[in-house]
């Protein structure tokens, strides 16, 4: 049986708006409870105003009031599994802590990691 956060990491990513670099990236993020909250790529001609996929989830998900989570995965259309980028994982870190990141490409590879493996020294409020 498939894992349902792959499934919707996957069929999220067919929403992504990538008219500038085509690349298209999907995100699913699942709750303490067990419910999968999704986001896409949205590209701006600017570049600069770019929202990815892992950011979009993280904030549909905090908007509905979530605040405790247990996974995420991401899924693009490359060999090499495509992590998030930085700014991804930051926001990740502050929201979600050390959480299982699962990577996923349309031929059904994986990689699990956890986040502190992807980002080893993030910066947080402990700094403030």
């Amino acid at each position: 049986m498939p894992d349902p956060l792959l499934s919707a990491a996957l069929a999220a990513r067919e929403n992504a708006f990538a008219p500038f670099s085509k690349f298209k990236v999907g995100a699913a993020i699942e709750d303490l409870d067990g419910h999968i909250h999704t986001g896409c790529n949205v590209e701006n001609a600017t570049y600069g105003l770019t929202v990815c996929a892992e950011r979009v989830a993280v904030f549909k998900a905090i908007s509905e009031g979530v605040r405790k989570f247990r996974r995420v995965a991401v899924a693009a259309d490359t060999n090499v599994l495509t992590p998030p980028c930085g700014a991804c994982r930051q926001i990740l870190w502050e929201f979600c802590g050390d959480v299982e990141i699962v990577l996923v490409n349309l031929h059904g590879k994986t990689e699990t990691y956890r986040l502190k493996e992807l980002f080893p020294k993030p910066f947080d409020v402990s700094y403030l």
